[in-house]
């Protein structure tokens, strides 16, 4: 809980963009555990972008949230959601597929 209250205050004290920068840096050091979990094999990175630009502010909030205390099953369920998504689908195609060939 102690963390969680730094985060936020770290993230009263800075710009907008960098609170949106922060948030994401957080939220991205949650879904890659979970895509190499639940995806092995594809490229992590790529992925974890498509994820990422595909969530709601809401859902970027609360994957921020969980890198606090690591991934949880809350963490799955979100991160599942927003892959199953058509825009998301589209960007893992675009982004992920292209990384996964020149391997």
């Amino acid at each position: 809980m102690k963390r969680l209250l730094a985060l936020i205050l770290v993230l009263a004290a800075c710009t907008p963009m960098q609170q949106d920068n922060l948030t994401r840096d957080a939220a991205k050091s949650v879904v890659r555990p979970v895509l190499r979990e639940k995806l092995p094999g594809i490229p992590v990175e790529p992925a974890t972008d498509c994820i990422i630009d595909n969530a709601s502010s809401g859902e970027l909030l609360s994957l921020a949230a969980d890198a606090v205390t690591g991934p949880t099953a809350n963490t799955v369920e979100i991160v599942t959601d927003i892959a199953s998504r058509p825009d998301t689908i589209r960007c893992l195609a675009a982004e992920g597929l292209p990384a996964l060939l020149t391997l």
